[in-house]
Parts: C-alpha cells; structure tokens; sequence
C-alpha cells in the first residue's frame, strides 16, 4: 500500500521541527544529519503540488466518465484543498515571523 503524500509532507515537516537545533552559531545549520529548512519546504510544495494534479485528474476522470467514483474524486480533492491550506498557513506564519523580525530594533 502507497503511503498518502500528505501524511508524508506532515512526517517529514514534524520530524524537522522535533529535532533539536545544533550549538553552532554559524548560519543555517541545523541537527547533525537533519536536512536544512529549505529542503524540507521543498518537499513539502512538492506534495502539493503532486496532491493538486492528482485531484485534478480525478475530477478530469469523472467528468469524462473514466471509471473515477464520486468518492475519490472528492477525497483527491479535499487531500489537495487541505494541504494547500497549510501550505500557506505556513508562509503566512513565515511572513509574519519575518515582519517583527524587520520590526526589531538594535
């Protein structure tokens, strides 16, 4: 059985959150071993991204009467409506986190 992309998405962007940060101060580096932020928000647009094409080929296989039931179609497309939403739950908060850093003064 396939493992869902979104649950995934979640393991990966959790098991980067839960890892606990290195003493270097150097910039960027993170846990010995644990793939940089940028990475992890790759991965992560990525399975949106696959998750929108899936629910678009879903509903495209309803529409035209390929055999694609009512019920998958709708999950495809609530899989993909919800991981877009915390896709940009996730730049909003970045966006804000970035605004009070601008917002500090020295």
């Amino acid at each position: 059985m396939q493992a869902d992309p979104l649950s995934s998405a979640m393991a990966t962007l959790s098991a980067g959150l839960e890892s606990p940060l290195s003493a270097s101060p150097s910039l960027g580096s993170g846990a010995a071993g644990a793939p940089p932020f940028s990475d992890l928000l790759q991965s992560a647009i990525a399975n949106v991204n696959q998750l929108d094409s899936q629910a678009t080929t879903a509903v495209q296989g309803l529409m035209s009467g390929a055999g694609v039931d009512v019920h998958q179609a709708m999950i495809a497309t609530q899989k993909s409506q919800m991981a877009f939403e915390m896709a940009l739950a996730v730049r909003n908060r970045a966006v804000t986190a970035y605004q009070q850093v601008m917002q500090m003064q020295f």
